[in-house]
């Protein structure tokens, strides 16, 4: 059983995913539209798909789905590669190990990160597996001590934490993402349905139907 706070959407998810990436954007952006700034907070938990498939998610899967699913919320940010292709991340292990240290710091500093090192990641072509970027990052949110993440990361104190949170996903988890509310409900990619055209790597995703209006339920459901 997944236990969530009240007031709280845990979410398990993937930095490196690009369903993520919208989920989250469209999660902060519901939260502004109904009042639930100061309310609902967001536990983002490792859903590392490199342990779970004993690789680095492939760049072609990648590429094709950030086409897909970037028309589907242009504004969260995104552009294709546009760095060096050795710069590439080969592992999101560090920045949501990163994310998880900075619960220390509170959920709001957490989420904030979160959603920087994505932008980073998906809109800014950073290679965030490096621990300065992932530090440089920290330095642009305003809620984040970055001497007190740094520390974090040496000594690897929230390590154990990322690989309990797979330890559960494994369990409760369909895949990145899947948000979990303090009512005991739970929720796969919102709102979307998809299904791909040829193998994924060689064919593309075609998105059968998205309704982020469900985002507005998920986060008063979680306020209640």
């Amino acid at each position: 059983m997944v236990r969530v706070p009240e007031n709280t959407v845990v979410v398990f998810a993937d930095i490196g995913c690009p369903w993520a990436h919208a989920a989250l954007f469209r999660l902060h952006r519901y939260r502004d539209k109904v009042g639930l700034s100061q309310v609902v907070r967001f536990d983002v938990r490792a859903f590392p798909l490199e342990l779970f498939n004993a690789r680095p998610t492939p760049k072609l899967v990648l590429d094709a789905e950030t086409v897909c699913v970037g028309t589907m919320e242009p504004g969260a940010g995104w552009q294709m590669w546009q760095a060096p292709p050795h710069q590439y991340p080969v592992t999101t292990l560090p920045p949501m190990e990163a994310v998880e240290a900075a619960k220390e710091q509170g959920l709001e500093a957490s989420e904030e990160l979160d959603r920087a090192l994505r932008v980073a990641f998906f809109g800014e072509s950073r290679c965030i597996s490096m621990r300065n970027v992932i530090l440089d990052v920290a330095e642009s949110c305003d809620r984040i001590d970055v001497d007190r993440l740094r520390d974090a990361l040496d000594d690897g104190r929230a390590r154990r934490a990322l690989i309990d949170h797979k330890q559960l996903a494994e369990e409760h988890a369909k895949g990145s993402p899947h948000l979990f509310l303090p009512d005991g409900s739970d929720v796969h990619n919102p709102g979307v349905q998809f299904h791909w055209e040829g193998s994924p790597g060689e064919g593309f995703p075609m998105v059968d139907s998205d309704d982020p209006s469900i985002y507005e339920d998920v986060l008063r459901r979680a306020a209640d």
